[in-house]
């Protein structure tokens, strides 16, 4: 697999002409076709596949891990771009996303109106689905681990008022390639030792690449605090190390203090994946 960060909250240092935004997207290359997971907020994804010598209409789909607005309002531009490849998405409720944190609220969910310009483009999935051969979105996640603390700011919005979000809007994308699996995390509000143990539970005895993707283990964004403690990050981290993982590539929600943490315990294991950065898995 060729992978690609397209969009991520850095960027290389040598690559000043990237874009960057709080938003996650990547370009995979793997088994002949050309996957999209994640559209970021923006049309920064694109201007940089272009810089990057990506041409997004040779993607066959897109795959939009959850239905928050840094992963997903891009694909607007995808859309504009590309005329043929279906966008996999979760099917959930028509509800509003909101951040709230101390008398702060923010509307964080998916630009509906481009589901109304564009209908027939997306494809809405809400069961284990094999997309191509070897390419499988996975709805039903593990509920072993405990869920990233910094998921406390998020609720969904209803005619019934505020409610804690239970995700119910994210899904997992599983490459198995013929030498391993690399598993597409977005931002694993689910947790990503439940993404991890979905995996194996599907997959038994399967060697794990790599995990790629944000960690969400970020409290408040905008003062890149971590969600819980430095034991709770350090934890996660020892329960990584038990899991069949070669590498883990992340960045975006992970925040940069709960990096530098799990870098302490994973070591060369785990490596930052910013805007620009590809990779052979």
């Amino acid at each position: 697999m060729l992978l690609t960060a397209l969009v991520e909250n850095t960027r290389l240092g040598n690559r000043p002409d990237l874009k960057v935004e709080r938003g996650l997207s990547f370009h995979a290359e793997t088994m002949g076709k050309q996957i999209l997971f994640d559209a970021g907020n923006s049309q920064a994804f694109c201007d940089n596949a272009k810089r990057l010598n990506i041409n997004m209409k040779s993607v066959d789909a897109a795959v939009i891990s959850h239905h928050h607005n840094d992963h997903c309002n891009g694909v607007t531009h995808f859309l504009s771009l590309n005329s043929t490849a279906p966008v996999f998405i979760r099917d959930c409720e028509n509800i509003e996303y909101v951040f709230k944190a101390f008398g702060f609220r923010n509307n964080v969910g998916f630009n509906k109106g481009v589901l109304k310009q564009s209908p027939n483009r997306f494809v809405f999935v809400d069961t284990l689905t094999e997309i191509y051969p070897d390419i499988f979105i996975v709805t039903e996640l593990s509920n072993k681990h405990s869920l990233p603390k910094g998921n406390k700011y998020l609720f969904t919005q209803s005619d019934t008022g505020y409610h804690a979000d239970t995700f119910k809007h994210e899904l997992l994308l599983i490459v198995k390639e013929d030498d391993g699996i690399v598993i597409f995390t977005g931002c694993a509000h689910n947790g990503v030792l439940n993404m991890l143990e979905t995996t194996v539970q599907l997959f038994p005895g399967s060697r794990i690449k790599a995990v790629v993707g944000g960690f969400h283990l970020v409290g408040l964004p905008l003062f890149n605090s971590i969600g819980g403690s430095k034991n709770d990050i350090e934890a996660i981290g020892e329960t990584l190390l038990s899991y069949p993982v070669d590498k883990l590539y992340t960045g975006h929600c992970t925040g940069i203090k709960a990096y530098g943490i799990l870098k302490n315990v994973l070591g060369d294991r785990l490596e930052y994946f910013p805007t620009g950065r590809s990779l052979t898995i």
